[in-house]
């Protein structure tokens, strides 16, 4: 009997004889730029070092389109985006010690947002590796450790011959759901070293697929169909899967209201009359989960935003599909289901039987119009202005990238994403100058679209150095910086827990002349002439920035109603 994993791929006769002679002047480099060449990546971001040169050298002789960045985690944060956009793996090419070290910030938010990022460090030649010879540049004594705690997975190489298995390896790793960052990091004098190895060709690294258990999808659609209130949580992992269609299909199917996560925004459209849009933060959306006698969460942890900051006390049973197993039943007890959401949604598309429920919609909009009268009553018309004014000039399939800033908190309850892997934001870890390079990570995914990058001006000056990278690569993005002098959210807090702020205001830089500074053009705005500004940016090829002065205030916290 022969089983398929008993079949072994013979080589061409072409094969063959590259093999047995390969071109001259290959290093361990060149190994890893035919690898990922192999594995299918045509992009690689990152930034050069001492240790890695040996990377960059072989770039020169590959097919593979590198994005340079000026700052390490800028480079991450890029590459995170360029990997939501695509569904592909998104190699990032780091040195040894302070360049690895720069981009754990963006790997934690592309391990936090799922985020298939290929991390590749170089290290310091083999001898000082596991104890061995000290006193080298950039050392660490375990690198590796450094990111254990961040990514999926680590992969060490420790001779030439590893280098595609480590690789091939950790881009499986990158793509298996649930997605995430992994590392790889390759000794200097590894990847230096002349090779007589045959020219990589390609590489197997099929994604293990994570189905959901038939007996639970059984016991959840059974619940599902015979619920009075069923209600759903759409999560990033709806996004992530491609699983938007299936969600609706399934929502429409059992008449069932379906909220978005500040990561799922986008997963159901914003219109449906069974949409209760994105108002997690609302006390109003809470009563109304929390009446739901089956919960479907999908593609969600049920984490601090998600949870109206852990206030959600649901009273009925929760059905969860999580891809993540740390996330499973990590907040509320629940039927956990370790699936893909999508592979999850279309078992119990196929399983749930159709219910009558002439209701739903008079709820929905029910709850919409509390919500709308309490944030009208707390007089916020600029911030809902300025929203606004993003929302029209801003093209219904352009993507658009949030730092953590007002205007981004705003967006994650009251913006219409328009579609699904549209709008993203930093919320998964939370840490600041991810718009601008994740801007561009997705301007050089899609070229076709305008892109449009909104921080605050504390938020900016993390990665405005980008800029130089943005008119390098003349990349297509609008960069909308809301400067009200200082961190705003931070200066609200403080106001608002210890009476007034501390180590919030921040003299900062004319940005409209920074900007034309890197020969990038740039405008002054006002909320009046916003839509106007943003909208001739948007619509003009090349970088551009438009700075709006304005201080801006978050709406009431809601959980604590």
């Amino acid at each position: 009997m022969t089983h398929d994993h008993d079949l072994v791929l013979r080589p061409t006769a072409a094969q063959t004889e590259a093999a047995l002679d390969p071109p001259p002047g290959r290093t361990g480099g060149d190994l890893v730029v035919e690898t990922l060449a192999g594995l299918g990546a045509t992009t690689v971001f990152g930034l050069p070092g001492q240790h890695a040169l040996g990377v960059f050298d072989a770039l020169r002789r590959s097919d593979l389109r590198y994005v340079g960045l000026r700052v390490e985690n800028n480079a991450g944060f890029a590459a995170d985006a360029y990997g939501r956009v695509t569904g592909e793996a998104a190699p990032l090419l780091l040195s040894t010690g302070p360049g690895a070290l720069t981009a754990l910030p963006a790997l934690q938010e592309a391990a936090a947002a799922s985020a298939p990022v290929l991390a590749i460090g170089s290290q310091v030649p083999a001898a000082g590796l596991g104890g061995g010879r000290r006193g080298y540049l950039h050392e660490l004594p375990d690198q590796a450790a450094s990111f254990r705690g961040v990514v999926k997975s680590v992969h060490t190489v420790r001779t030439a011959s590893q280098i595609p298995s480590a690789i091939t390896a950790a881009w499986q790793s990158a793509l298996t759901v649930p997605h995430g960052p992994v590392w790889v990091e390759i000794p200097q004098d590894v990847l230096d070293a002349s090779t007589a190895l045959p020219v990589v060709t390609a590489m197997d690294a099929t994604p293990d697929e994570l189905p959901p258990r038939p007996e639970l999808t059984a016991l959840a659609a059974h619940w599902l169909t015979h619920a009075e209130r069923p209600a759903i949580i759409a999560g990033g992992g709806v996004i992530r899967s491609d699983a938007s269609g299936k969600l609706r299909k399934l929502a429409e199917r059992l008449r069932a209201p379906v909220v978005t996560t500040p990561g799922g925004k986008g997963a159901f459209p914003w219109t449906h009359p069974l949409s209760l849009r994105s108002w997690l933060e609302d006390r109003h959306t809470t009563d109304f989960l929390e009446d739901a006698d089956v919960l479907l969460v999908v593609g969600s942890g049920l984490g601090e935003l998600s949870s109206n900051y852990h206030t959600f006390t649901p009273r009925g049973r929760i059905v969860q599909v999580e891809a993540d197993l740390g996330k499973l039943e990590s907040n509320h007890p629940a039927l956990g289901i370790h699936a893909d959401a999508r592979l999850a949604l279309q078992a119990l598309l196929e399983t749930v039987e159709p219910r009558e429920d002439a209701t739903a919609p008079e709820r929905v909009r029910t709850l919409l119009s509390k919500v709308a009268e309490r944030i009208a009553s707390q007089d916020l018309t600029l911030e809902q202005e300025v929203l606004a004014s993003v929302r029209r000039a801003l093209p219904d399939d352009a993507p658009s990238f949030w730092d953590m800033t007002i205007l981004a908190y705003w967006a994650w309850s009251a913006f219409d994403a328009k579609g699904p892997n549209h709008l993203h934001s930093a919320q998964g870890a939370g840490g600041l100058g991810y718009a601008l390079p994740a801007a561009l990570g997705a301007a050089v995914a899609d070229p076709t679209r305008p892109v449009l990058a909104v921080s605050g001006d504390g938020g900016a000056l993390y990665s405005v150095a980008e800029l130089a990278t943005a008119r390098q690569y003349a990349l297509d993005v609008t960069w909308l910086i809301v400067d009200d002098g200082g961190y705003g959210i931070l200066r609200q807090y403080m106001t608002d827990a210890y009476g007034e702020p501390a180590a919030t205001d921040l003299p900062g830089p004319d940005f409209v002349a920074l900007a034309e500074s890197f020969g990038v053009p740039g405008v002054r705005t006002t909320p009046e002439t916003l839509e106007r500004d943003l909208a001739a940016a948007l619509t003009t090829p090349g970088p551009s920035v438009v700075v709006l002065p304005a201080v801006l205030r978050m709406f009431a916290p809601t959980h604590l109603d």
